[in-house]
């Protein structure tokens, strides 16, 4: 069975709701925001958007534009080209292909802040920025190194003696493995 029907609430005119402002709001829903600059100054909220794009010579529809033509055996070739339309706003497409043709920055590299990082840590450590590295990070932690692990690192750079004694190990060590190898 069907329900009764409800009355209807009456609509009473809000005055402190500002019209202009949701004219606007209304608008920008109803039209949205175009993201290229050269569609978006040539555009005409007065036609439609086929129309708007044909006068810039764009397709609204490629299935239109470009059509796939039909093999058949028996039927005659009939002459369906796409209709022809007269471009009345040919700087759009101008615009777009000299915006197309601009080199574009590669975005495959590393940021630069990682870059500056990397050349100032082997500017600064030479063959131990790895190494000083993982201390830069730890650090930016607030997990410092354990003293028992740094400790033979800060004497040596405290003491010239001592960090050729160590340069002259180190050196040994690699000749020896070279031969080993």
């Amino acid at each position: 069975m069907p329900k009764a029907k409800q009355s209807a609430k009456r609509k009473r005119f809000d005055y402190n709701q500002d019209r202009k402002k949701l004219k606007k709001k209304f608008n920008k829903k109803s039209n949205p925001r175009i993201e290229n600059a050269q569609i978006r100054n040539a555009w005409d909220d007065r036609k439609s958007v086929s129309r708007n794009l044909q006068d810039m010579g764009l397709a609204f529809d490629p299935n239109r534009s470009l059509p796939i033509k039909k093999q058949g055996l028996l039927v005659a070739e009939r002459k369906a080209g796409a209709p022809v339309s007269i471009v009345t706003k040919p700087y759009v497409l101008n615009q777009m292909e000299e915006e197309a043709g601009r080199p574009v920055k590669s975005s495959k590299t590393l940021s630069t802040d990682l870059i500056e990082y990397v050349q100032h840590m082997i500017r600064e450590h030479r063959e131990n920025y790895k190494y000083y590295g993982v201390l830069m990070k730890r650090s930016s932690n607030s997990r410092l190194p354990v003293p028992q692990q740094n400790s033979g690192i800060e004497q040596r750079r405290e003491n010239p003696a001592l960090m050729n004694q160590w340069r002259k190990r180190r050196k040994q060590e690699e000749d020896l493995q070279q031969l080993g190898s």
